[in-house]
């Protein structure tokens, strides 16, 4: 096929990222042992204060444990002790400490992919952070760009594609998040492949986007399918 610009997730899309925010979201349930609130009921107060707190902080494992302190103090049913806090903080700081784990079939089909089309790593998150994962991915050679986020809008891909000189009918944003991924690229007008992934995010879910012409939508069931459309 004809060259194409290939936009590529990294978190939940080419390696392994909520799960580890999902066990320190568990050890901080067991620390909080509230008397009468399930996890969801405690996951739903730390989601609402995310949602707030992800519009001015933005993302990653120190913001994280920033959320994880604010739903402590909310919820704790005891004094609040500094050591209490420290242990909050270190649950978020170990996230980073996890090996990066790819997902299924991400390095060979990057390979196949880097010798046809022209690749950019997309993500989103903090800078230091998003950096510290694609460096220990080893999968930045097979990529011609790597951009960095704050937030991954309609605005960011129309500024990419324009800085990129993309050409938006052989453009395709490739990831597992509807809200960040396939939804904002198709309204910038480029193509897009949803990667579903059954640990995505809550706050990075939402209803996909219909594409409207010419723009393209796939749904594909694992990254190593990407060989049979590009």
């Amino acid at each position: 096929m004809t060259r194409q610009h290939l936009i590529i997730d990294a978190d939940d899309t080419l390696w392994e990222n909520n799960i580890f925010f999902e066990k320190a979201f568990d050890e901080f349930v067991d620390f909080l042992n509230h008397s009468h609130l399930t996890p969801p009921q405690v996951r739903d107060v730390l989601d609402a204060i995310e949602a707030v707190n992800a519009r001015i902080h933005g993302y990653g494992s120190k913001n994280f444990g920033r959320n994880l302190i604010q739903t402590y103090e909310k919820l704790a049913q005891r004094p609040i002790a500094p050591d209490d806090l420290a242990t909050i903080v270190g649950f978020a700081e170990n996230i980073l400490n996890h090996p990066i784990i790819l997902r299924p079939g991400v390095d060979d089909t990057l390979a196949y992919l880097h010798e046809r089309h022209e690749m950019t790593l997309f993500t989103k998150g903090h800078p230091d952070e998003q950096r510290m994962k694609i460096d220990r991915s080893h999968l930045a050679p097979f990529f011609h760009h790597a951009e960095i986020v704050k937030e991954k809008d309609v605005a960011a891909y129309l500024h990419l594609g324009a800085a990129k000189a993309f050409h938006p009918p052989k453009t395709w944003m490739i990831g597992n998040s509807p809200k960040s991924d396939v939804n904002p690229a198709l309204a910038a007008g480029y193509n897009a492949v949803f990667l579903p992934h059954p640990r995505t995010w809550i706050l990075e879910r939402e209803e996909l986007a219909q594409p409207q012409v010419p723009t393209r939508l796939l749904v594909l069931d694992h990254f190593g399918q990407l060989r049979e459309h590009f």
